[in-house]
């Protein structure tokens, strides 16, 4: 099995190696084609106003100067001299639940290879506090990975279809299990900004998240995490609402 290797946290990423490490497990040909640089929050933007910039690493092993999307893009059509039977985009430093898949580049990766018709997964790793910076654990991702996964890998994949895998802040062994769950929804009201002002008296601002309250139950995505369950949550590409086909069909007579 070949396996196709990406993030959004960049080439160097401690994530990216945890991946690595858990893709072993699986296959023994792995190939890395990364963003050089952090892109988290790039969603699916691709680089239009710039050429693409390709540093090589090693034998299969790639940084592009662009988005995730950008990496997977060039990865199937330059870099790879046959197309990938896996997309695996992480490990994401911090969670990517809720309404983050839509502007997760970890995620946004996955969508570029389902919509290839490569069997793709996201997996990211939550972290209790602010500011851990590079000390931050993969450890739960790194003990749980493969056992996640392989079950994945036993079913038929649905085209146009991604799998969105988060794990819990909690250490490997004080896991409860793996849930299939919904994505979940937060309040809009818990994105805040973080005003500062740089040493010439100017203001700036950081965007930020407010500490949130979960309600109890696995149901969703925000749920399981938050018990201590891996949350594993299949997605899809087609944004239709179908409800409202037929309402705005007959409103315009």
């Amino acid at each position: 099995m070949r396996i196709l290797l990406t993030n959004d946290d960049g080439y160097h990423a401690p994530g990216l190696a945890a991946l690595e490490t858990i893709a072993a497990t699986l296959s023994d040909d792995v190939w890395i084609v990364a963003p050089a640089d952090e892109q988290s929050g790039a969603a699916r933007s691709l680089t239009l106003s710039r050429p693409l910039r390709v540093r090589r690493f090693g034998a299969r092993r790639f940084a592009v100067a662009g988005t995730p999307t950008d990496a997977v893009l060039m990865a199937l059509g330059e870099l790879m001299d046959a197309k990938p039977d896996l997309i695996l985009s992480g490990v994401n430093r911090g969670g990517n639940l809720a309404e983050d898949v839509l502007y997760s580049g970890t995620v946004a990766a996955a969508m570029e290879g389902a919509m290839a018709g490569i069997r793709s997964i996201a997996l990211s790793q939550l972290y209790d506090k602010e500011g851990v910076g590079n000390a931050m654990s993969f450890a739960t991702a790194e003990a749980w990975g493969e056992r996640v996964l392989r079950p994945i890998l036993s079913l038929p994949s649905d085209p146009r279809t991604l799998v969105n895998v988060n794990f819990p802040v909690t250490a490997p062994d004080a896991v409860k299990g793996i849930r299939v769950v919904a994505q979940g929804h937060r309040d809009h009201g818990q994105v805040r900004m973080d005003h500062r002002t740089d040493p010439r008296g100017f203001d700036y601002y950081w965007l930020a998240m407010r500490r949130e309250s979960i309600e109890a139950g696995v149901a969703t995505d925000l749920q399981a995490v938050a018990a201590d369950h891996i949350a594993v949550t299949p997605l899809h590409l087609d944004l239709t609402h179908r409800g409202s086909l037929a309402m705005l069909a007959q409103a315009y007579g």
